[in-house]
């Protein structure tokens, strides 16, 4: 094993002893180690996984090698479905070797030349990597075909490692543009135009939001991971009816999430739906939005769960990003709507700032009382979210403008009272300070 470990990590010996020597003998070792796994299903986890690997970059070092006419390396997707056909140990087996090698032609070896790379990772998304999302969907279609039995952990192991699958399919760099993880909200996912026909079945976005629905949290939240990329896919890939008939598809999804809440109480799971309600206007404008029959209900459930979000400021902050950045991109595209159809904003709106507003007041005896860290202390974190709600509050912006004034006012004569020797307290006192520091920061933005 410690030789083929070795092996895997290199072929720079293939050269030394010829190339069809070398490529002969790299085909044996990689044969070897797959049917050692096939014979070994039940080692521990870690040697499977760094057995996998070296499969993986053999695979990947030898694609392009040709044995008697053949693609030799290739036959490995061949080689995999076997193990899809045995028992439940194999079928997992069997997927980790397709995702570890979707992530291995995926991964950029920088010691290599980057041409090289590309052409691989070309060729593999044009003769495999199609067939490799189809056939983990139809696992997961097997899945919940029949009964979930949630308490057996080799069923759960084997959902999980084909979710990753499916999302491995997703996150492929497909034009070799090498996106920057850190930008989230610009990530736009350039699905190839032969995966057309899988994207425009309706059963495709169907088969994740049941998952979804049908799984505990751990696995949900991958089930999620991956509707989040299927919203972000490129607009070109539909002409126009399609994609609103997609988008249709994406929103009858989201309001059966919101209808039934219950999974979004994991922070895992609420932090992917923030990413995918974020991704949605990413992708699609509001006046596309406005036009999906299930919108005026959906931007309600939406306002309500935001509006729920702000107030529990304690639970999952982080995802907090993508609700603003939902909101600000929907009312920045307000003067750009050409169609008839209300966006109802103008209803909405006004309360997601009200809510932020008062849930941030609301926080500052808390955090005083239970001497918890203080929000503005993370500077970048609190710019960001004015900056956002900023855009947000123009929308009735009179509104904003009389409930700030209203609370000010309110606040400055509750601080005047406490300022009275006999009534003051010095933690009232700080309480009434922070939240006209609060204050004054929203003034300062809006």
């Amino acid at each position: 094993i410690n030789m083929t470990l070795y092996l895997g990590k290199d072929l720079k010996f293939v050269h030394r002893s010829g190339p069809q020597k070398g490529c002969s003998f790299v085909f044996f070792v990689g044969n070897y180690i797959l049917n050692y796994v096939a014979s070994q299903p039940k080692l521990a986890p870690f040697v499977i996984q760094a057995l996998i690997q070296v499969i993986a970059k053999i695979t990947k070092l030898g694609w392009f090698e040709v044995q008697k006419e053949q693609f030799v390396f290739r036959e490995i997707i061949a080689d995999v479905k076997k193990f899809l056909q045995g028992t439940v140990e194999h079928c997992v087996i069997g997927v980790i070797i397709l995702s570890e090698l979707t992530q291995e032609m995926n991964l950029v070896d920088y010691s290599r030349p980057s041409a090289k790379h590309r052409k691989i990772a070309t060729s593999f998304r044009d003769t495999s990597l199609k067939d490799i999302l189809v056939l983990a969907c139809s696992l997961l279609k097997e899945v919940l075909a029949k009964p979930l039995n949630l308490q057996d952990q080799c069923q759960q192991n084997l959902v999980m490692q084909v979710l990753k699958l499916v999302l491995n399919c997703l996150n492929f760099d497909f034009i070799g543009s090498s996106a920057d993880e850190s930008a989230d909200d610009l990530c736009t996912v350039q699905i190839p135009t032969t995966w057309r026909t899988i994207f425009l079945e309706p059963e495709t976005l169907d088969l994740f939001f049941n998952l979804y629905h049908s799984l505990p949290p751990l696995l949900s939240q991958l089930a999620l991971s991956c509707l989040v990329q299927f919203a972000s896919t490129r607009r070109s890939l539909f002409n126009s009816p399609e994609r609103a008939k997609y988008l249709g598809n994406l929103i009858k999804g989201v309001k059966r999430i919101l209808e039934n809440p219950q999974g979004l109480s994991d922070p895992g799971n609420y932090h992917e739906f923030c990413r995918f309600l974020a991704r949605l206007k990413t992708n699609y404008q509001l006046g596309e939005l406005v036009m999906v029959k299930e919108y005026p209900e959906v931007i309600r459930l939406i306002a309500n769960f935001t509006i729920t979000s702000l107030q529990h400021w304690e639970f999952a902050p982080n995802s907090v990003h993508y609700l603003l950045t939902l909101w600000q991109r929907m009312v920045a595209s307000v003067p750009f709507v050409k169609s008839t159809e209300p966006h109802l904003l103008d209803t909405y709106a006004p309360e997601i700032t009200k809510a932020f507003i008062t849930s941030r007041l609301e926080s500052v005896a808390i955090v005083v009382r239970d001497h918890l860290d203080d929000p503005l202390d993370d500077t970048a974190t609190v710019f960001q979210q004015l900056e956002q709600l900023c855009t947000v509050s123009r929308c009735e912006y009179e509104k904003t403008c009389a409930l700030l004034v209203q609370l000010f006012d309110q606040n400055a004569q509750n601080y005047q009272k406490l300022l009275h020797p006999s009534s003051g307290v010095t933690v009232d006192i700080t309480i009434q300070e922070d939240s006209c520091q609060q204050l004054i920061l929203l003034y300062l933005h809006f």
